[in-house]
């Protein structure tokens, strides 16, 4: 019997199958020998152990079509993020490291700012643009009004899309909003691990129906930077694409060479100034991390 791995959780893997609901499953030893771990997202060939009891175990892990390194998910379409557009304060340093690490990993990535309602519109909407420029598809919704969710529903059919965001930006109402029968999809994961559906401790998958998965991520507070090569870091800036080749001085990082197109954009509020800031930031961590 095939399924799809929906949650892993202190050695146990729940496997959602088609026709016969979720499995609580170990793996084979011969993952741990051939240093294979299963993810959430996995697609697993299982063994049953007690059909009425839903036990089994997986004993081969079907090709993965791409892997996210963190948050550690297999087989996704996308990335999107939540953020409160109100309170909590968006973390724009915390929001631009998101992205930036979805980049790295060649993942498609849009985002979402939440309680739109409780917000001026003008500063949202020039918030949205700046992001518009940085190559994400922006939503911007409210659960109290549903504004924009019906959008936002429609850029989720048909895909898996692993949705994260700080603690405290909506994200649960968002998805109850979105998919009200989303509750009934974990129902047989809580029950057997005795936990409230509503706190997200580890990545889980959603099944929603029409081939339509959401993984909902633990709420982050700190993301740690790839490593990668500080010259590449402006690769990963669609903003700043514009202004190749435009610069004063061949390969500049945009950094601080005079001439520099990317920082005339940046005072000529083209680029989004906290993007900026926050891009020295980043060259500036990654030129400290160390190559193993």
């Amino acid at each position: 019997m095939d399924g799809k791995i929906v949650r892993g959780i202190a050695g146990f893997y729940y496997v959602h199958t088609k026709d016969a609901g979720i499995f609580e499953c170990k793996a084979k030893g011969v993952f741990r020998n051939n240093n294979i771990k299963p993810l959430v997202g996995d697609n697993a060939s299982l063994e049953i152990l007690d059909k009425e009891k839903r036990l089994g175990n997986i004993i081969a892990i079907l090709p993965r079509k791409n892997e996210i390194i963190r948050p550690a998910v297999a087989n996704v379409s996308q990335a999107t993020v939540i953020i409160a557009a109100s309170y909590p304060k968006p973390d724009l340093n915390l929001l631009d490291r998101f992205l930036l690490m979805m980049k790295m990993q060649n993942i498609p990535t849009a985002i979402c700012f939440n309680k739109a309602d409780d917000v001026e519109p003008e500063g949202l909407l020039l918030l949205a643009k700046h992001y518009n420029n940085s190559g994400c598809m922006v939503y911007i919704t409210s659960t109290v009004t549903g504004d924009g969710i019906v959008e936002f529903k429609e850029s989720l059919k048909g895909k898996t899309t692993v949705l994260a965001g700080p603690s405290g930006v909506g994200k649960s109402s968002v998805i109850n909003k979105l998919f009200p029968e989303a509750q009934m999809s974990v129902g047989d994961i809580s029950n057997k691990i005795k936990r409230g559906k509503h706190t997200t401790r580890h990545s889980e998958l959603l099944s929603l129906g029409d081939n339509t998965y959401v993984m909902d991520t633990p709420g982050f507070t700190s993301l740690r930077l790839m490593p990668t090569e500080k010259e590449e870091l402006k690769e990963y800036y669609p903003e700043f694409q514009p202004y190749i080749g435009k610069c004063r001085f061949l390969g500049c990082s945009h950094i601080s060479e005079p001439g520099c197109a990317v920082k005339d954009a940046v005072e000529n509020k083209n680029i989004s100034q906290s993007r900026y800031n926050n891009y020295k930031q980043f060259y500036e961590e990654i030129s400290h991390i160390k190559k193993y």
